[in-house]
This record gives C-alpha cells, sequence and structure tokens, in this order.
C-alpha cells in the first residue's frame, strides 16, 4: 500500500505530464491555426470590376473554408471568357503568384477574365509538417516583403473527412487513392451533394456552363524528375491551340513548354473532365517545382524560391531530369513567367481563331519581363490602394 508521500509525487508526476502535453500542444497548434486564418492582401488592380464568391453558384459552400474569392475583369467591349485557375495544388505557388499579378495588373480590352486564385482553399490553409514545409513565403517587392501562405496538395481533413479507403470517382466510378477525395485535381466534374471538394469543382463547372466560359487554364508546378512537367497539357479539342502556343513562345520567348496529350482513361483531372462536361476547351500549365523532387535537402522557404539544389544538379549531369537543369536552379521568376506567357499566347491564339469571342489583354508581364523585373514588381502596396481596394484572400 502506498503511502501519502508516494501518492503525492505521483500526483505531481501526472500533473507535470498533464501541462507539459497541453504546453506542447499550444507551441506546435498556435502556429498552425494562425497559418490557417492567415490572409494575404490583394489589391484590385485596374481592370477588376466584380469580386465574387464561389458559393454564389453552390450557396452550400458559404460558410465553409472551401469558399473562396472569384475576380472578375470585364473588358468595355464584348467577346469570350477565359477562367483562370490557381492554387488547385496549393504548394505549387507559382500559378498563385501569377493569378494575382493577372488580378492586380491586367487590363481586359475585351472579353471578360475570371480568376480563382486559391482553388482548393482548404488546401492552402493546410500543410506538412511531416515534410518540413515552411508555413509561409515573402516575395520582395519595391515597398516591402509580401507574405503568402504555403500550402498543401490536399485539402485539410479538418474541412473534409473522414476519408474513404477507395475514392470512387464520380461519374466514371474509377477507383482512385482514397486521398484523391480531398484533391481538387481529381474530383472534377464534381456533384453538388458530394464531398466538400467535389462541391468545389462542381461550383467551378457551374460558371463555365452558366458564363459560357470559352477556355480554362489551370495553373500547377510539378517535380523536375517526372515527364509531365514543364509543359501544357491539352484534350483533343484544346490541342490545336496547345501546339500553336507551345511553338510561339518557344520561337519568340527563348523557352520550352511542350505539349502533352490529356490522358482519356484517367478521370477526374481538369484538363479532361470539363472539356468532357461543357463547351469549354482547357488546358493546364506545369511549370518545374524542384521542391517537390524528394532527393532533395531540406524543403526551406529559400530553396522554395530559387529552385537550387546539390541533388538535383548531380541527377541533371546523370540526365535523370526532364528539365534542363544547372546551378542557376529554377528559380520563381521562370515558374511564374512562364504560366503567364503561355496563359497569354493561348488567349492569343483563340482569339486569332475565333475573332467574334476573341478574349484581349494588356497589362500582364510576361516571361522576360518578369525574369528581369522580379515577381513583387507587379505587386501594389496595399497601404496605398484606397478605401475597398483590398481584399483578404
Amino acid at each position: 500500500m502506498r503511502d501519502g508521500k508516494g501518492m503525492k509525487r505521483e500526483k505531481m508526476f501526472k500533473t507535470a505530464a498533464i501541462a507539459l502535453t497541453v504546453g506542447l500542444l499550444v507551441v506546435g497548434g498556435v502556429p498552425l491555426y494562425t497559418h490557417r486564418h492567415f490572409e494575404t492582401p490583394v489589391v484590385k488592380g485596374p481592370g477588376v470590376t466584380r469580386v465574387g464568391k464561389l458559393s454564389e453558384h453552390l450557396p452550400r459552400l458559404k460558410g465553409t473554408m472551401a469558399d473562396t474569392n472569384v475576380f472578375i475583369l470585364e473588358g468595355k467591349e464584348p467577346g469570350g471568357k477565359v477562367l483562370l485557375m490557381a492554387d488547385t495544388h496549393a504548394n505549387e505557388p507559382a500559378g498563385l503568384l501569377a493569378a494575382l499579378i493577372v488580378i492586380e495588373n491586367a487590363v481586359v480590352e475585351k472579353g471578360t477574365v475570371l480568376v480563382i486564385p486559391v482553388f482548393n482553399n482548404s488546401a492552402s490553409r493546410t500543410t506538412r509538417p511531416g515534410d518540413g514545409y515552411p508555413l509561409y513565403y515573402d516575395i520582395p517587392t519595391d515597398w516591402g516583403l509580401k507574405r503568402f501562405r504555403m500550402g498543401n496538395r490536399d485539402a485539410s481533413p479538418l474541412d473534409q473527412w473522414p476519408d474513404p479507403d477507395v475514392y470512387i470517382h464520380y461519374p466514371e466510378k474509377q477507383l482512385l487513392s482514397y486521398i484523391d477525395v480531398r484533391n481538387t485535381n481529381r474530383t472534377w466534374p464534381g456533384r453538388p451533394n458530394g464531398p466538400l471538394m467535389e462541391q468545389v469543382t462542381f461550383s467551378a463547372m457551374e460558371i463555365m456552363r452558366k458564363e459560357n466560359v470559352d477556355i480554362a487554364v489551370d495553373l500547377h508546378g510539378a517535380e523536375t524528375m517526372f515527364p509531365v512537367t514543364n509543359c501544357i497539357v491539352a484534350p483533343e479539342k484544346s490541342m490545336r491551340i496547345a501546339i500553336l502556343a507551345s511553338l510561339t513562345v518557344k520561337a519568340t520567348e527563348g523557352f520550352d513548354s511542350h505539349v502533352e496529350p490529356s490522358p482519356s482513361g484517367f478521370r477526374g483531372l481538369s484538363h479532361r473532365e470539363i472539356g468532357d462536361h461543357s463547351a469549354t476547351a482547357p488546358f493546364l500549365l506545369e511549370a518545374p517545382l524542384p521542391f517537390l523532387d524528394q532527393p532533395t535537402g531540406p524543403k526551406t522557404e529559400k530553396f522554395l524560391l530559387d529552385g537550387k539544389d546539390d541533388f538535383l544538379l548531380s541527377l541533371a549531369k546523370k540526365k535523370r531530369l526532364f528539365v534542363p537543369y544547372d546551378e542557376s536552379g529554377w528559380p520563381m521568376e521562370k515558374r511564374v513567367g512562364q504560366h503567364l506567357s503561355v496563359t497569354l499566347e493561348i488567349l492569343r491564339q483563340y482569339s486569332k481563331k475565333s475573332p467574334d469571342r476573341g478574349i484581349v489583354v494588356r497589362g500582364v508581364p510576361r516571361y522576360g519581363e518578369v525574369i528581369k523585373n522580379g515577381v513583387g514588381r507587379y505587386f501594389h502596396d496595399p497601404s496605398q490602394a484606397g478605401t475597398g481596394k483590398v481584399i483578404p484572400n
């Protein structure tokens, strides 16, 4: 039988253990909570005529972490419509930066540009601490550092749970990985009463169908060791424009972005389902993203931005990568510039093919300008923007 001192020591030990556990939860949890609720201010550029929400097209999304901003830029002259989407995978940041540059700088002369800069909003508010992801990254601008959340590939389990043992794609019934139920590039075309990420993709499909959107461009990044990188992925209906855009940027701007066909047997992807379930012609752009490769050094903010890694350099010398790679790495400026130039060239080629549905945009920098000036040159100071010009994102 324990004496009073023994019981007292045991009680003190349990109390200390509980206090330590609570302390560790607080220390680890507060940064994640802060990251989940962090907002990046976006300045409405001269071309933005309205800012809506994805939930306008499916009201049940309202109030959830899946709801997200939709920026509309309308030209004075009627024409076609394009939907630009970024952060489908929120650990591929070049697409987000390119989309925000469009929002803050573009002026639409003909047609309409719709931009969803954070397509998987839930994924942008979670992270991969087990892989050592930084919670944020900072882009230098003329007025200081602009901070962005570093997100994850899949939506947070805080917003969609539980995962099934196997994800059964709707409507094709193809069996996919369980985690693909939280991946908004596996849940197209979606359904209004499905899991939350299916509701997100369904809402985007509703925009395209109701607004008669001509073109959809989905901005991504992929590993240098993955063959489908540095490319335009397009189905049959988009192939001609994709090839013309690829050839043109190589001839006039000096960078490669080859064309990959969208596989008809792999379901749930934007570049397949959008075209199959609407009149919209889809394109998915992949810019090289060394940060996502596995055999690399630490996943630091610096590596995310400059793309420099000694392990990848050694693999490049052994011809194990699918993109050119040297001591200069693959910096963010190249990735963002590539997305902008290819997107603008797709619009130009489409407008030549269908002049009555043309989409003419000015004010957006191209590849060479972004490399010369830096990404941050094209972001405006929120403190100088004026009342009603700043949207938290």
